[in-house]
């Protein structure tokens, strides 16, 4: 199997290909190991930005012979982008497959290398969905960074299990020039640091678990444990002995991908155990820890530290690797190498010995002692699980929401569960895959438009029908003179003259547009060329989907994703081709068995970002991904000509099904908006929109920060200090509503027929409760899924009741419990808030915007007892004739607050009190409804409860929010000055600076507007001279304390604005 050169070579220099090997393995091999799932091991490399995962990356491929062991950290081969390649950083999800045997036995490791920077964190968990497990790199000199805790956490809710590489040892040596001892103190700090983090995740898991049983117990049983129960908290009782990293578990390596070694405790047992006398496993537990060995009675003793001697991990493991480097690097004696390699049993060819560069010979000399790929990989099978040991608990969280039970799905997708476990590949097994995103390749790269080589025969054959065809079409077009020339020129001459016609007719095409391949894992059955199977989209509803077949309703083959229409989420489709991803280039098969990751072609019209495929509708669509960055940079992008306005709308069309992260909005002016993650992310959209998708020139304007529209208590002082003294200036009355009555801050509003009278102040959330509700929005969700449901009219109180009951099961007890406890929280925030806020938790009318907001609707109309939010709304019990338009009053409501009248931003932190709502029946009005020329009445009411809101929003003190990011900063000493600098010019506020332990760097925590981020990142690096880099996250939102209505009316303030 050769490496596709064409497409290597736009990427590396054309001197380096002769550097590239031949791969190990081939497809029939291939194929044999992807039969046996339990030797299968599909993984992820996790870490903070520049980590080294693609250099760890690297030395993995080059031990499959994909590339030259040389080339490791430098071909950045998982890295195919050009913009990578100049940024140096990972910016999507690459998947290789390698091969490696282990004590006889052969495993498959399907390893998917990650992003690290925060602006493509979507990246990583459309890889985490994919695995079983993850190697989790971190730098032993930076430490936990702000990106390996989201790793970590990514990992942690997708149930799967991690392994550590602490990394980058090599700069202990050569730039801290630390003595053994102090390495191996601050190795086990950054080891404290990650088991901290994995710590609090398990607990926090373990302290929201519902504890069921205690609702069995009856009441004396809880009375009697009453006090004990009070003191327990689970945390005893929870199994935590696979959660924590050592080096003694196996479940961690010590490595320096760039100079290409690794090793794991285990190899320095099996080393120094004959020579200690010692058993091996015996050694291996004690090697890491406070363990030393005693010299005359040959023991290993604890308490090192104690009695101030040499742990043995510094005296048998990093005091020999630091010999190797002073050696090597430092001294650079030839003598003592040669004693190093006779003692290691290592030979180095002449070149290398004679080079003058010490980091080259170390690296020749490291990589044979303590090659990267037998640590890590060795590690890899060992501990990481196969396909076949996926949980129970992760096949739920897959197969449906935390917030819901899992027995209230349909009888058929419950015995899905039993597929899932048991993995297997027969045929008699559904067909479960999940796709989790869409990736471009150029047409020209795939297998069967590639270039094949011409065997002997096929090219003496082609230049024996070349020389007929050419001497056939010459002797019809020449003369009688030139024909008796042509017989006579012998069989080469004929061929060389034929040759230029030749290569004309047999060169393929050359094809540049690109094709989307799904990046897929099969979860159950056997995938082949030319199955059907159903395409089944993210809001895929088995009970609706199984009603639908039950009732004799098919799904039209010919179906695509356009012609789908509102409540439509399924599709079929025959599978065309299938791929085993290698990195830069893929291979075809035929068939892909359960266990494996691959990639599948033809879904372009069938799959947007997501979608699982299954041979049953009853298998549920998978659960969406969890995403870590929230796209919240927009620009709004326009052709240079107006000719290429639809070449534009075809591009957006591919970037938004190539990108996970990025989403594509219309507006309502037609204007074009690309919403990102961040300013990295936007310039990589921008690029490809205009060389690989539209392919034309575009304009984008400057970038477009969102903001929040909120309201505050009225101030005593404005900008300037002086006294306010007429705090709220009349609203003006908006056309149309001459009769409206206003008195400050309430609002009296009617319906244009004047048979609905509204009245509905607003005032500020107090802060903790718009905190609460913003944290909550997904149990808000479910919450408006399964209270607020519509019902049918013709359903009588007991079945409503029933239905109640039903929608109740629906939720996990976990859920409930969550539900309860936002409640009670509530309920405090709002007690501490004053009187003014008294039961104001029952008589929350909605939240919003999209029923799931920091905004509240309070219910305070006399008379109108309607439910709360908590429970669900049954009008048809309800004989007050405003239930009939409860459902309009809300979307007036919902409208209101998704579009703000300062600049129509959202609204947050703003609660609208309903003090009246006057309902005069048709009956009384002085025309009957139907002939009034103002439309449907409900209609009527959502506009005056829109308009409504929004004057009373105007009637009070307003103010923008600007969105925040948190900015971590590593800097040394000498230019945190600089840093600071930068920060205050860019409006930043420092929250914290620590010195990082064990080294001479700060970690500096700030907090920085979104609007000021823009060109943050190199004008930092610029000012630092390159040593401190920021990383960016979207943090919350904070209220600008600037009036955007203030006037100056003092004479200090008419001076001072001129």
């Amino acid at each position: 199997m050769k490496v596709h050169i064409a497409l290597v070579g736009q990427i590396m220099p054309r001197y380096l290909l002769s550097l590239i090997t031949m791969r190990l393995f081939d497809s029939k091999k291939l194929a044999e190991l992807q039969q046996n799932t339990s030797n299968i091991r599909n993984i992820c490399i996790l870490a903070h930005v520049d980590h080294g995962k693609t250099t760890l990356a690297d030395c993995l491929v080059a031990s499959n012979g994909i590339i030259s062991p040389k080339m490791a950290g430098k071909l950045r081969y998982m890295d195919s982008r050009k913009d990578e390649q100049e940024r140096g950083i990972t910016m999507k999800s690459s998947s290789i497959a390698l091969y490696y045997c282990l004590e006889g036995k052969e495993f498959l490791v399907n390893l998917i290398d990650s992003p690290g920077h925060v602006d493509f964190s979507s990246e990583v968990s459309t890889a985490v969905r994919l695995c079983d497990g993850a190697i989790v790199v971190v730098d032993v000199i930076e430490g936990v960074c702000p990106q390996t805790q989201v790793a970590l956490k990514q990992a942690w809710l997708e149930n799967i299990r991690p392994v550590l590489v602490l990394n980058k040892i090599d700069r202990l040596i050569l730039e801290m020039k630390l003595s053994p001892l102090d390495a191996y103190v601050h190795l086990t700090q950054v080891l404290e640091q990650v088991n901290a983090v994995m710590g609090e995740l398990f607990a926090t898991e373990v302290l929201g678990r519902d504890v069921v049983t205690v609702k069995t117990k009856t009441h004396e049983q809880s009375q009697m444990n009453r006090d004990l129960s009070e003191w327990s908290t689970g945390l005893e009782d929870a199994d935590d002995s696979q959660l924590y990293f050592s080096p003694d578990h196996g479940n961690v390596v010590f490595a320096s991908a760039v100079d290409g070694w690794a090793f794991s405790v285990e190899d320095f047992a099996s080393l120094f155990a004959s020579k200690l006398g010692i058993d091996e496993s015996t050694l291996k537990q004690h090697l890491w820890g406070d363990f030393y060995f005693h010299t005359k009675t040959k023991q290993i003793i604890s308490g090192a530290q104690e009695k101030a001697k040499k742990p043995l991990f510094v005296q048998f493991v990093l005091e020999n690797l630091w010999a190797v480097y002073d050696t090597i690097v430092v001294r650079k004696d030839k003598e003592k190498l040669q004693k190093i390699l006779d003692s290691l049993h290592i030979k180095l060819t002449a070149r290398d010995m004679r080079h003058t560069d010490g980091k080259v010979q170390l690296q020749a000399v490291l990589m044979q002692w303590l090659p990267v790929a037998k640590a890590v990989l060795s590690m890899v099978c060992e501990k990481l699980p196969s396909p076949l040991e996926i949980s129970e608990e992760k096949v739920e969280k897959l197969m449906c929401s935390q917030t819901e039970r899992f027995d209230a799905l349909p009888a058929d997708t419950q015995a899905l569960k039993s597929s899932f476990l048991r993995c297997s590949p027969l045929n008699d097994s559904p067909v479960i895959i999940f796709i989790s995103k869409m990736f471009p390749v150029e047409r020209k790269c795939l297998p069967q438009n590639r270039q094949q080589p011409l065997t002997a025969e096929e090219i003496a054959q082609r230049r024996e029908q070349a020389r007929q065809k050419h001497a056939e079409m010459m002797m019809q077009t020449c003369s009688l003179e030139e024909k008796k020339s042509i017989q006579n020129l012998s069989e080469a001459d004929l061929s060389m003259l034929s040759m230029k016609k030749d290569v004309e007719q047999t060169s393929p095409l050359h094809l540049s547009d690109d094709v989307f391949i799904a990046f897929a894992r099969v979860f159950s059955g056997t995938v082949k060329k030319g199955q059907e199977v159903y395409v089944l989209g993210p809001k895929h509803d088995p009970h609706k989907a199984l009603e639908m077949l039950k009732n004799g309703q098919d799904i039209n083959p010919n179906l695509k994703l356009k012609d789908l229409k509102s409540g439509q989420h399924i599709t079929k489709v025959v599978i065309e081709d299938l791929y085993v991803l290698m990195g830069r280039e893929l291979d075809e098969i035929d068939c892909v068995p359960a266990g494996n990751v691959f990639g599948i072609g033809g879904l372009e019209e069938h799959v947007l970002k997501t979608a699982t495929l299954s041979t049953t509708v009853a298998c549920p669509a998978f659960t969406e991904l969890t995403l870590m960055a929230v796209p919240i940079v927009r620009v709004a992008v326009e052709p240079c000509q107006p000719q290429d306005l639809q070449a534009l709308i075809h591009g957006l069309r591919l970037l938004n099904q190539a990108d996970a992260c990025v989403q594509v909005i219309v507006q309502e002016t037609g204007e074009h908006v690309l919403v990102t993650a961040g300013e990295v992310h936007l310039q990589r959209c921008l690029d490809d929109l205009k060389e690989r998708y539209a392919k034309v020139d575009i304009n984008a304007s400057e970038p477009i920060v969102p903001f929040r529209e909120t309201i505050v208590v009225p101030p005593s002082v404005d900008m300037v200090n002086e006294a306010i003294l007429d705090q709220h200036n009349a609203p003006k009355k908006a056309p149309g509503h001459e009769g409206d009555a206003e008195t400050e801050a309430l609002i009296t509003i009617h319906t244009s027929n004047k048979q609905s009278t509204i009245k509905i102040r607003a005032a500020p959330l107090p802060s903790d409760v718009t905190t609460l509700l913003e944290n909550n929005m997904q149990l808000l969700k479910a919450m408006d899924r399964h209270f607020n449901s519509k019902v049918e009219n013709t359903r009588d109180s007991e079945e409503m009741s029933s239905e109640d009951a039903h929608n109740a099961t629906l939720l996990t007890e976990r859920t409930l419990k969550a539900i309860n406890n936002l409640r009670e929280e509530l309920k405090k925030a709002f007690a501490n808030a004053g009187k003014e806020w008294e039961d104001a938790v029952e008589q929350i009318w909605s939240v919003g915007p999209r029923r799931c907001g920091p905004n509240i609707l309070l219910n305070r109309v006399p008379g109108y007892n309607r439910s709360s939010v908590w429970e669900k709304f049954n009008k048809d019990n309800f004989i007050d004739p405003r239930a009939e338009y409860d459902s309009s009053f809300i979307y007036g409501f919902q409208l209101a607050t998704i579009a703000g009248p300062l600049c129509e931003e959202p609204l947050m932190g703003v609660c609208f009190v309903v003090e009246d709502w006057i309902l005069t029946s048709p009956q009384d009005s002085s025309e009957p409804v139907g002939s009034q020329p103002y439309g449907p009445f409900s209609g009527q009411i959502m506009s005056s409860v829109k308009e409504g809101c929004r004057r009373a929003f105007q009637a009070q003190p307003q103010r923008l929010m600007a969105a925040m990011y948190t900015c971590s900063i590593q800097a040394n000493a000498e230019v945190l000055g600089k840093v600071y600098a930068v920060l205050a010019r860019r409006h930043g506020r420092v929250l914290h600076g620590d010195a990082l332990e064990g080294s001479a760097s700060f970690c500096v925590e700030a907090a920085l507007p979104v609007v000021e981020s823009f060109a943050f990142a190199p004008e930092i690096r610029k000012q630092t001279s390159g040593l401190a880099s920021p990383q960016l996250v979207f943090s919350h939102w904070e209220v600008i304390e600037i009036d955007p209505f203030w006037t100056p009316r003092g004479v200090f303030a008419l001076r001072r604005e001129g």
